[in-house]
């Protein structure tokens, strides 16, 4: 004998908030990130940038799983996150060793990486 499954339901507070609100504010966050990194020569901005718009797929992911009552978004958001967090010490490694060899971190001068 199977057991029966009970439908999740949908948080009520969740609700409240339509769908296409979270979509404008994720896409939002999105473009914002896109032209930080298309115009910024900063690096520290740029990794920002990138991580705007990694947290901008990560409201998305979680606003459909919990419209859809399912927490394997959520479990895929946790992943994303872990990973960003490595990225994140990598690249300011990089950073500041490219600090140390350069006095500078604008990427407009990183012409010294080329063969």
């Amino acid at each position: 004998m199977q057991p029966t499954q009970v439908p999740l339901q949908v948080p009520e507070v969740i609700q409240l908030i339509d769908l296409k609100y979270y979509l404008i504010i994720s896409t939002a966050l999105f473009v914002i990130g896109i032209i930080g990194v298309l115009t910024r020569r900063n690096a520290i901005i740029i990794f920002m940038s990138i991580e705007l718009m990694l947290n901008a797929v990560n409201l998305l992911l979680v606003a459909f799983s919990s419209y859809r009552a399912d927490p394997t978004g959520q479990v895929f958001v946790f992943f994303i996150m872990a990973v960003a967090a490595a990225e994140v010490a990598v690249g300011l490694a990089i950073i500041v060793m490219i600090y140390r060899n350069t006095r500078s971190i604008d990427v407009g001068l990183l012409n010294k990486l080329k063969w």
